[in-house]
């Protein structure tokens, strides 16, 4: 799930490899890695999980996979200015479908410029696929699944603990889904960008290997890269809650916490 500058850089001539740059345009059109399409996944904010909520992102991400290009055989990478968020999104986007192979650029354009690594300002075109993959269910969760499971799922948020004691409001009601652990998708990271040691990283997620997780945040971007740390670092059963706070916070019907 993470490929390193080094090994992404000696298969930027494979023909059957999708790197997609989810930047926003104008920092895709000041550099970016040769042969790299842009999608600003930023544009894919999705805050209803009702069960038609969740086909409807099912039909949407199927589009959006096939307007840039994706086959099952293909290798996918996605990348970020750093080992962020809207990349983790992209990947746990395509775990969802099932994808074989799918990676981020561990450090993104920030190690990838620091290596002198080769760059192009030329826009490339999408080559349009039919996509089609593989639902998995057991790595998404919509608000039903968490509230009905609030008392044995670990739920972890990953927000700013501003957001999480309900200091900073951005949605109806502040604060935090009942029984859930901040711990701030930040502390993922090196101050390079790069993803943090497996050894510094299980210190940061203490927690029992047979737990059920469900990551959210705000609009499942940084809780897609909570999810991929701890995939990495081998938790079985983890998912990203779709909705986050923007529909959890909206939903005035839902438990909530503050602090």
């Amino acid at each position: 799930m993470i490929i390193s500058t080094t090994n992404l850089n000696s298969i930027l001539s494979d023909s059957n490899i999708v790197i997609i740059d989810t930047r926003s345009f104008k920092e895709y059109s000041e550099g970016h890695i040769p042969g790299s399409v842009n999608l600003d996944l930023f544009a894919f904010h999705w805050i209803d999980t009702t069960k038609e909520g969740i086909e409807n992102f099912n039909r949407q991400t199927e589009m959006l996979f096939s307007f840039v290009g994706i086959t099952p055989e293909k290798k996918v990478v996605f990348y970020d200015e750093i080992s962020g968020m809207l990349a983790a999104r992209g990947v746990w986007m395509l775990m969802y479908f099932s994808h074989p192979d799918v990676s981020i650029l561990d450090g993104g354009m920030k190690k990838w410029k620091q290596e002198n690594l080769p760059l192009e300002t030329k826009s490339n075109g999408f080559k349009p696929t039919k996509f089609s993959g593989k639902i998995n269910p057991k790595i998404i969760s919509g608000f039903e699944y968490l509230n009905d499971n609030l008392d044995h799922l670990k739920i972890l948020d990953a927000r700013s603990q501003g957001e999480f004691n309900g200091n900073i409001i951005r949605a109806a009601q502040a604060g935090h889904i009942p029984h859930a652990t901040n711990i701030d998708w930040n502390l993922n990271l090196n101050e390079d960008g790069t993803f943090k040691n497996d050894e510094e990283l299980s210190k940061l997620y203490d927690i029992p290997k047979n737990s059920e997780i469900v990551t959210y945040c705000q609009g499942a971007y940084r809780a897609a890269n909570t999810f991929l740390v701890l995939k990495k670092l081998g938790f079985e059963n983890v998912r990203v809650y779709l909705g986050s706070w923007g529909e959890w916070g909206n939903k005035l019907d839902l438990p909530i916490e503050s602090n």
